[in-house]
């Protein structure tokens, strides 16, 4: 029976101290991370608005919308972010839209956790570049097995369809709902 008990004390002891550390962890590493993230999207406004030198945050219905201004204080387009479900988890774009909402200035991809070699082929220089002066309306479509012809088409990653119409829609989507509360 003492035995059992200072068993017990024993993995009670490991189990506070073990919990501690990881609170302790958390509260040091917290604001760090989330430090990293606005460092992140700032970055990503930029380069998404690339005449942008300021930017204001509009806040919308719970929506946070970047508002890009060049040296003059003159409106440069409007940059915000959209998620959506991949093949293997959340993507997250920070797209930015010239002042008109007509052609998309570019993307960049904030997260995103697709299959290595194939699906994470979304956050490269070739398919982030298709989106640079594509025309939104109607919408964006997304072809595949050959190159784009219209001026709103921009082509699938081979292999890694799921990935590529995840990016179009989640554009799709958040550009409409945008283009709504800001009444373009």
């Amino acid at each position: 029976m003492k035995k059992a008990s200072q068993m017990i004390l024993v993995l009670c002891l490991v189990g506070v101290v073990s919990g501690g550390a990881l609170v302790g962890i958390y509260r040091y590493s917290q604001p760090l991370i989330e430090a990293n993230k606005k460092r992140e999207i700032r970055e990503a406004i930029f380069t998404v608005l690339p005449q942008t030198k300021n930017y204001e945050v509009i806040i919308k219905n719970g929506r946070e919308i970047y508002k890009g201004l060049d040296a003059s204080g003159n409106l440069t387009g409007y940059a915000f972010i959209g998620k959506g479900g991949g093949y293997q988890g959340e993507i997250e774009v920070m797209i930015g839209m010239d002042p008109q909402f007509t052609k998309i200035r570019g993307i960049d991809i904030l997260e995103s956790v697709e299959t290595p070699g194939l699906g994470a082929k979304i956050a490269s220089d070739w398919f982030k570049n298709q989106f640079k002066k594509l025309n939104f309306l109607p919408f964006i479509n997304l072809i595949k097995g050959k190159r784009a012809e219209e001026s709103n088409q921009i082509q699938a990653i081979t292999g890694a369809t799921i990935s590529s119409q995840t990016v179009v829609d989640i554009l799709n989507e958040t550009i409409k709902e945008v283009r709504e509360k800001l009444g373009k």
